[in-house]
């Protein structure tokens, strides 16, 4: 490839659309210098996320060569993606702006590491955590490194173990805030997958929601074997304790759903609880956090995909159940005292991506390296 001239150049914002151009190299078109040049221009325009993947003026141009010719690479492997059947040019612009280039970023981080390693995922509800890690580990794949999936949720307390739990604590009634998990196994098997010899199998726990009328239980491990990256996700991941005297005040100032002493009570309770899990939280390489604009998107989500399971004639909660389902967990640990500071957290947090109502990235930033605006 010839030298490039200023990136800037030939460049006005607004006027240039990535799809058409990408969908053309897919088609076997190469990219001229002017589209090189249009193309880091267009990156170079965003410079939060520019930096979050390391593009700058003077090395952008080889990077985004190497993620051309990585989109063109992953073509025969689309239709392999959980996502709704479509041609791959309807992706183009996740491809190209969150699914390339973080799976590529997890690459080098596992060269440069040359051991396991352990990616962590936080999503609240609705976010596409699941779904994302799902894709992660096709790409990963076809890019020759082996990623397996754990969820904070296959670290679930057994049955047996939650309905004692739930008769000493009656506010444990549903799954899923701290205190249900088994923090022992998951850092017995984030060691195990980091100690184990090659070819050496290791048991991935899993848990099956299905289970005792929906109570859920443990259910057969997956057994793996010589793992490269494990992506670890969950709604509440590498979420750490706050300053307790936050829940002095009933209704919380900030946190609406924390509206009587009970909430804030229950919410002080969570808050310590929570200082149990940074052993497990210690064991991560790296953590990108996955944060609805407004956090109050997700209730509505939720609403969707319950509307969508009865619209096919299976059983769905209704939506005052959804509303005070959605509602417990807000309290528990709410997203504006507990996951919003995440995103200034340049210590813990590599990668955060706000995404809208349609669940499309609309700021990819690394709190690390985020530019302060003058």
């Amino acid at each position: 490839m010839t030298a490039m001239a200023d990136p800037a150049m030939d460049f006005a914002p607004g006027s240039f659309e990535i799809a058409p151009l990408l969908a053309a190299h897919l088609a076997g078109t190469p990219l001229d210098d002017a589209q090189l040049r249009q193309l880091l221009a267009w990156e170079l325009a965003d410079p939060q996320r520019a930096t979050a993947w390391g593009i700058t003026a003077d090395s952008g141009a080889a990077q985004l060569q190497e993620r051309l010719d990585w989109l063109q690479a992953l073509r025969p492997h689309h239709a392999a993606l959980p996502l709704p059947p479509a041609p791959m040019e309807q992706y183009l612009e996740l491809y190209w702006r969150l699914w390339l280039p973080l799976a590529l970023s997890i690459r080098q981080a596992r060269a440069q590491l040359n051991a396991p390693l352990i990616q962590g995922v936080l999503g609240g509800q609705g976010t596409g955590k699941t779904t994302l890690t799902l894709i992660l580990r096709h790409l990963l794949a076809v890019m020759g490194y082996k990623a397996v999936g754990l969820s904070i949720d296959d670290l679930y307390k057994t049955y047996r173990d939650r309905q004692r739990l739930v008769q000493t604590d009656p506010r444990l009634r549903w799954r899923g805030p701290p205190g249900t998990h088994d923090i022992d196994l998951g850092l017995a098997t984030i060691a195990k997958i980091r100690s184990a010899a090659a070819g050496e199998a290791v048991a991935l726990p899993r848990f099956d929601k299905s289970l005792h009328g929906g109570e859920g239980d443990r259910t057969d491990p997956e057994w793996v074997q010589d793992v490269d990256i494990l992506l670890f996700e969950g709604w509440f991941l590498g979420a750490r304790p706050i300053d307790a005297g936050c829940f002095e005040q009933a209704p919380h100032p900030t946190a609406a759903e924390i509206a009587t002493e009970a909430d804030c009570q229950f919410a002080r309770d969570m808050n310590a609880q929570l200082a149990t899990y940074l052993p497990l939280w210690d064991c991560l390489d790296r953590l990108m956090v996955l944060c609805p604009a407004d956090y109050r998107i997700s209730k509505q989500w939720r609403k969707d995909a319950e509307h969508q399971m009865k619209a096919q004639g299976k059983d769905g909660m209704s939506d005052a159940t959804i509303d005070e389902f959605v509602e417990y967990f807000w309290c528990a640990l709410h997203p504006e005292l507990f996951i919003a500071p995440l995103k200034q957290d340049g210590e813990h947090v590599n990668l955060v991506v706000e995404i809208d109502r349609d669940r499309v990235p609309r700021a990819i930033y690394s709190p690390a390296l985020a530019i302060v605006e003058p």
